[in-house]
């Protein structure tokens, strides 16, 4: 082992401990089942026989956390300490990516890689994706190919996954995989022990990374100073991004580094500016408010996103920008959160959402009649509530059914006995919970179909 891994090692080692320490309720996503415990080694033979088995040779950065730090633990399948539920036991788990897995697909090169494109993905997914009655066998068969080179070393939950490149130009490389077929992305670090010893970072307190320096000086989970110093030191992108990421992840940024990615907005643009707006509004909303202004010609969008995840209270600060961009909203996301700030600000938006239940997007007339169905007064609505009764589209009709609960107005009933007579059978779940509303009269979707509801 050479001297930079063995350093390297031993940082670890001092970093699980003080990751421990740090969160001693176990509040990080999975340590709640590892607790940050680890087994025994493994021994040189028994990597070896792994090796032999399988006809490869392990990423060194993987063998040194087994052979010197150690392996398997208490968590799910008795992974060791990780990111998620931890790594897998040594040798466990190794059919996860594949259903079938056989000497040949594990040692053949990886061919999937770093930023590639969603047509290349395409392509190499195109026959599962287009092909719905494939048999299993045969799925079986894709998914080894798919994910031929790579060992799953730990669980995201459900169907997500961290995989180890095993060969290729590659190889050592941490990538995410979801079983079900979304593009999987390889993560910034380039070998195993880098990709362990950032998620350790992450976890330890601020105080402890600024007293202890020359412990977190190797990775972007260090302190706010040694990212930056990263940053500006580099014209790559991807790295700026991952940097930015690392500085996203800090609970407090001092006005310094504020300033410092405040000027860093005024130079940059695309996936950059997005992300120092994330930072600027999550860390200090007052100070990020002339910059988020700005980004608003720009991309309204992510304005909106950062209001509502980082700064959901000062949502009544953005009521004359909404107004002045509604008749632009053309798409389901950005209505979305035009919505959810506004539901935040305890005003009847009556008059800014009611355009939108006649939008050709069905989704846009859902998420429309379910924030009109939020207000206290929707009573004072209730012609906008009857259209949306009758609209050509299940998904409306059953939202709006929804929407009307406490509004036991009888002009209602004829359009109630509408839908009864329109669906005979249940369909998307209209008629449970039009029965809902007609309870609240006294009468089910059957008995309707008998009354007269003028003179009910």
């Amino acid at each position: 082992m050479d001297a930079q891994i063995a350093n390297q090692i031993e940082r670890i080692k001092k970093k699980l401990i003080l990751a421990k320490e740090s969160d001693l309720d176990f509040k990080v996503f999975g340590a709640s089942s590892h607790k940050y415990e680890i087994g025994p080694t493994v021994t040189t033979d028994e990597v070896l026989k792994f090796e032999k088995e399988y006809d490869l040779d392990l990423p060194e950065c993987y063998k040194a956390f087994l052979l010197h730090i150690g392996n398997g633990g208490i968590s799910y399948e008795n992974s060791a300490a990780g990111p998620c539920y931890g790594i897998f036991p040594f040798g466990e788990n190794v059919d996860d990516l594949m259903y079938q897995i056989t000497k040949e697909y594990l040692k053949q090169d990886c061919i999937i890689y770093p930023n590639m494109s969603d047509e290349f993905w395409y392509e190499l997914t195109k026959h599962i994706e287009e092909n719905e009655d494939i048999e299993e066998g045969e799925l079986y068969e894709e998914l080894s190919i798919l994910f031929s080179g790579i060992l799953p070393i730990s669980s995201q939950g459900c169907s997500y996954y961290y995989g180890l490149v095993l060969h290729g130009f590659f190889k050592g490389r941490i990538v995410n995989i979801d079983i079900n077929g979304q593009k999987p992305y390889f993560v910034y670090e380039q070998n195993f022990l880098d990709w362990y010893e950032r998620w350790l970072g992450g976890i330890i307190n601020e105080n402890i990374k600024y007293e202890n320096p020359d412990l977190f000086s190797y990775t972007l989970s260090g302190t706010a100073e040694h990212i930056l110093d990263i940053y500006f030191s580099t014209d790559d992108i991807e790295t700026k991004i991952e940097c930015l990421k690392g500085l996203f992840g800090k609970k407090n940024i001092d006005i310094k580094t504020l300033d410092a990615l405040a000027n860093e907005y005024n130079l940059s643009s695309g996936e950059i500016k997005k992300s120092i707006i994330s930072i600027l509004t999550k860390n200090d909303y007052n100070y990020a408010f002339d910059y988020l202004v700005d980004y608003s010609k720009e991309n309204l969008l992510d304005v909106l996103e950062s209001v509502f995840w980082y700064a959901e209270d000062k949502s009544n600060d953005w009521l004359e920008v909404i107004e002045e961009n509604a008749s632009k909203i053309n798409d389901g996301e950005s209505f979305s959160y035009f919505t959810y700030l506004l539901q935040e600000m305890n005003i009847d938006y009556a008059s800014i959402i009611i355009p939108f239940t006649s939008h050709p997007d069905k989704n846009i007339r859902v998420s429309a009649y379910y924030s009109l169905g939020l207000l206290k007064n929707k009573k004072d609505y209730l012609e906008t509530f009857i259209s949306a009764l009758h609209d050509k589209e299940n998904c409306v009709i059953h939202t709006s059914l929804k929407a009307l609960h406490g509004v036991n107005d009888k002009r209602l009933l004829k359009h109630y006995k509408k839908i009864a007579e329109q669906f005979p059978v249940e369909q998307d779940y209209i008629l449970v919970n039009l029965n809902y509303r007609l309870k609240e009269f006294g009468l089910t979707n059957e008995t309707i179909k008998h009354i007269d509801p003028d003179n009910y």
